[in-house]
């Protein structure tokens, strides 16, 4: 499970957490978006859109296993610097081929782009009525016929406060490393992220970073989706991913 905070909501979020996020978790975040959606944005025709992209992983995934547009709708300007500064690193022939959108989707006027749409790590730090408006903005933007896959927020409250270790990166004479801590609170989940950096004689820097989640189970995404046109696919083998198709409008 990536442990990035996947929320899109202010456009200052995750101004500590976008220094830290690829340090500690690219390589593999980056293994898992080939696995879960590799196959589908390869027989992507038309497009690909990329809801939430974050500092790029499904955006580059996209350019390198499809020959199609890439759509990167990416409102946090924090998360949105080292997306661009990551594509700007890219041949000209890609990058020809990726639009980063700097807003919310339903702000970015995309209307029938792509035939494959993506939301990884994005919905689970959504509010209920900001997930339920995202749902009409990915009808818009596809065609019928496309396919969207989500990686779904957790089903339900953690019974008892967890505590997960990020996996500690060396960068020269630094170390960098972290921990989130989430527990219930309320209707929601409290996320709690430390990052620290250390040096030869220490701590050198902490910093910590708060967000929320809220739970939702699978069948209540499949009854919003139901709703804005589209229905379950079947066979796919990661039960943290839902598969549906816009079928109408």
């Amino acid at each position: 499970m990536s442990v990035a905070p996947p929320g899109r909501e202010e456009s200052d979020d995750y101004a500590i957490s976008a220094e830290f996020y690829d340090v500690l978790q690219a390589e593999r975040d980056g293994a898992r978006v080939h696995r879960l959606y590799g196959d589908a944005v390869g027989r992507a025709r038309l497009g690909v859109l990329d809801v939430g992209a974050g500092t790029g992983r499904v955006t580059l995934m996209s350019l390198l296993e499809s020959r199609v547009p890439v759509h990167a709708v990416e409102p946090t300007r924090s998360m949105r610097s080292p997306l661009m500064t990551r594509l700007a690193s890219l041949p000209a022939d890609l990058r020809r081929r990726v639009t980063v959108h700097p807003h919310r989707l339903d702000e970015a006027e995309l209307h029938g782009v792509a035939d494959v749409a993506v939301c990884h790590n994005t919905i689970a730090c959504l509010h209920p009525a900001s997930r339920r408006a995202l749902w009409p903005a990915v009808a818009g933007a596809l065609v019928p016929g496309g396919v969207l896959l989500v990686q779904l927020p957790p089903a339900r409250l953690p019974r008892r406060e967890t505590t997960h270790d990020l996996p500690t990166q060396r960068i020269g004479q630094h170390e960098y490393g972290g921990r989130m801590v989430a527990s219930a609170d309320a209707n929601r989940i409290r996320t709690r992220f430390h990052y620290w950096v250390r040096g030869e004689g220490g701590v050198l820097r902490e910093h910590h970073e708060t967000f929320w989640m809220w739970p939702t189970t699978r069948g209540e995404v499949i009854g919003e989706l139901a709703e804005c046109g589209f229905a379950p696919l079947s066979g796919r083998t990661d039960p943290a991913v839902l598969a549906v198709r816009l079928v109408r409008r």
